[in-house]
C-alpha cells in the first residue's frame, strides 16, 4: 500500500458522512486538512473520488470502487481490535472442551451455538472420549473444560453444575411381551416393580461399557439391591443403546432426559423399579486457577 493509512481513514470517514465538515468533526482535524487529504489521494490515484455540491460530497464510480475495498479493510481492522480486546478481558483465545459423545450431543451442542455467537473471537475445539480420559486430560492441562458427571473426588478441579440427569431402564412393549412368554409368565397389562426385576434379571440388559461412569453408577445400584442380570450386552455409545432398545433387542440402561421423544411417542416404555435411582449432576470441570471459569 503506497498511500499513508491516514489518507484512507479520512477518505473512509468522508464517504460515510457525505460531508467534509462532519468528517472533520469526527476526525478532530480542520476542514482544510480534510479537503487537502482528499485532493492528495485523488492526485495519487489520478481520478476524482467525490463530486462536490452545496449539500456535501458524493462518491464517484471510482470512489465507490475504492470505498468498497477500504470499508472491508477497516471493518477487518475493527474486528481484530475487538477480538484482541475481548481476548484480554477473558484471558484466552482458545477453548478446549472435552466430553463424552453422549454429553456432547445432548448437553454441549444445544448450548454451544449460543456460546459461539456471543464469543465469536474464541477458537473452540472439542475432544470426545470417556469421562476418565477427560479428567486425565484436564489434569495434564490438555483441556480447558470438561463436561462430565460430578466425580466423587474432584481433586484440584472445580465443578460447576449445569443440569440433573436421571438414569432409567427402557425397552419396547413388544420385547417385554415376548420375554414374558419365553419365561412362561403372564403378559402384564400394567408393569409392576416386581415385573421389572424379573425382566432385567432374565432378559438382555444393554449397558455402556464398564469404563463409563453411567455404567458404574448403574452397576453400583443393581449390586446394592442384589439385582444381577444374566445376559448383558455392552456398547460404547448411548445412541446405540437407544437404537437397540427401539428395535426391541433388549432393555437399555439410559438417561431419561435423552429419550424423552421416544417415551412421549410410546416407542419406548420405562420400567418401574423397586428401588430409587438418585439423580446425578452434569457440569463443567476446570482447573482451579483457570481464568475462563467465569465464562
Amino acid at each position: 500500500m503506497n498511500q499513508n493509512l491516514s489518507l484512507y481513514r479520512i477518505f473512509y470517514t468522508v464517504a460515510l458522512t457525505g460531508n467534509i465538515s462532519h468528517a472533520a468533526d469526527e476526525l478532530f482535524i480542520s476542514q482544510p486538512a480534510v479537503s487537502k487529504s482528499i485532493r492528495k489521494l485523488e492526485q495519487s490515484m489520478n481520478t476524482a473520488l467525490f463530486t462536490r455540491s452545496s449539500r456535501g460530497v458524493q462518491l464517484t464510480e471510482d470512489g465507490e470502487l475504492l470505498f468498497s475495498h477500504v470499508k472491508s479493510a477497516f471493518q477487518t481492522l475493527e474486528n481484530a481490535e475487538n477480538q484482541l480486546r475481548l481476548r484480554r478481558e477473558l484471558g484466552i483465545g482458545q477453548l478446549r472442551i472435552g466430553a463424552s459423545s453422549t454429553l456432547c450431543k445432548y448437553v454441549l451442542m444445544p448450548r454451544l451455538k449460543d456460546f459461539i455467537k456471543t464469543h465469536p473471537h474464541l477458537r473452540v475445539t472439542i475432544s470426545c472420549q470417556a469421562t476418565n480420559q477427560t479428567l486425565q486430560m484436564l489434569e495434564n492441562r490438555e483441556l480447558d473444560l470438561g463436561l462430565t458427571g460430578r466425580p466423587e473426588e474432584t481433586g484440584t478441579l472445580l465443578f460447576s453444575p449445569v443440569m440433573e440427569i436421571q438414569d432409567t431402564f427402557v425397552t419396547t412393549r413388544d420385547y417385554l411381551d415376548n420375554l414374558a412368554r419365553q419365561l412362561g409368565q403372564p403378559v402384564p397389562e400394567n408393569l409392576t416393580a416386581e415385573d421389572s426385576v424379573s425382566f432385567i434379571k432374565n432378559g438382555v440388559l444393554m449397558l455402556l461399557n464398564r469404563e463409563n461412569l453411567t455404567r458404574q453408577y448403574l452397576d453400583a445400584h443393581m449390586k446394592e439391591h442384589t439385582l444381577f442380570p444374566e445376559n448383558v450386552l455392552e456398547t460404547t455409545s448411548m445412541d446405540l443403546l437407544i437404537d437397540f432398545a427401539r428395535v426391541g433387542l433388549g432393555i437399555a440402561g439410559v438417561i431419561r432426559q435423552f429419550v424423552q421423544t421416544e417415551l412421549h411417542s410410546g416407542s419406548l416404555i420405562e420400567l418401574p423399579l423397586p428401588f430409587p435411582i438418585a439423580p446425578r449432576e452434569i457440569g463443567f470441570l476446570c482447573r482451579e486457577e483457570a481464568e475462563y471459569k467465569r465464562i
